[in-house]
């Protein structure tokens, strides 16, 4: 779908061929945006799977690819967690990822983070990972862990692509461009890494209130992160994570479709 997407957009957008490499002179932190049981793991709650999803297993296994890289690496990760208060609905969505729950928790190709020094892990109760990570004594989690590791790029990976990861992205490119974020410099979206849910109709319809979030229509939405100004979207194909490699057919920045090899210096 991605690629019929640039095909489309080759007709109307400048088109040149770049490099992107994620080195050791730029300071880089990953961004792992809800990968847990309750949206991911077969039956683990209602808006969790119903059967094997090719989607959501392709960003599980890239995030985890891309977790163990920057743990070898001891790089920056931040994990936020969806994690709800029980009565306490998110509207339009059915109950879902209560805290004290397994739907709240990491998946299991992911749960290892936990114990790694370089992993930061945030619970958040709300769509946006940016306001989820606001404290009452008014400082931020997500602006405390750019501003001490001095992170100058972030790699967002995770679900859902057009809801949390597009909002928590959105917040991110809006503070930056305040200067709320420094040193933070870019925000890059990587779409083999990103996945969403799939709620269709027939089982929308049954519940009081529930919004139907068909899956196959969902990457029409991933326009709307393309177009953020200065915000990379990046598609990995073919890569071989144990070489530090990475083969890129598609990054999307500043409005342009590039042809692209993405690499990790070692």
């Amino acid at each position: 779908m991605v690629l019929k997407t640039v095909d489309l957009l080759k007709n109307e957008i400048p088109f040149e061929e770049e490099s992107v490499v994620l080195s050791e002179d730029v300071k880089t932190g990953l961004v792992l945006v809800d990968i847990i049981n309750g949206f991911c793991t077969i039956g683990a709650g209602n808006l969790a799977p119903t059967e094997p999803n090719s989607q959501i297993n392709e960003m599980i296994n890239e995030s985890a690819r891309l977790a163990k890289v920057f743990c070898n690496k001891k790089w920056p990760i931040l994990a936020f967690l969806d994690s709800h208060h029980p009565g306490k609905l998110e509207h339009p969505y059915p109950p879902h990822c209560i805290i004290g729950t397994d739907e709240s928790n990491l998946v299991p190709a992911l749960k290892w983070l936990q114990k790694e020094p370089n992993v930061t892990i945030r619970r958040k109760d709300c769509f946006d990972g940016y306001l989820g990570s606001m404290e009452e004594d008014g400082s931020n989690v997500f602006v405390d862990w750019v501003k001490n590791n001095q992170i100058k790029t972030i790699l967002v990976v995770g679900i859902c692509t057009d809801i949390c990861v597009l909002d928590f992205v959105c917040s991110t490119l809006s503070a930056r461009n305040r200067g709320f974020l420094t040193p933070l410099e870019e925000v890059i979206v990587y779409s083999g890494g990103c996945a969403t849910f799939d709620f269709p109709v027939s089982i929308a319809r049954d519940i009081k209130d529930a919004i139907a979030h068909p899956q196959v229509y969902i990457w029409l939405k991933e326009e709307e992160l393309r177009s953020q100004e200065t915000c990379r979207f990046v598609g990995w194909r073919n890569h071989d994570c144990s070489s530090s490699s990475y083969s890129s057919p598609n990054v999307f920045t500043s409005g342009f479709v590039t042809q692209s090899r993405m690499d990790v210096c070692s």
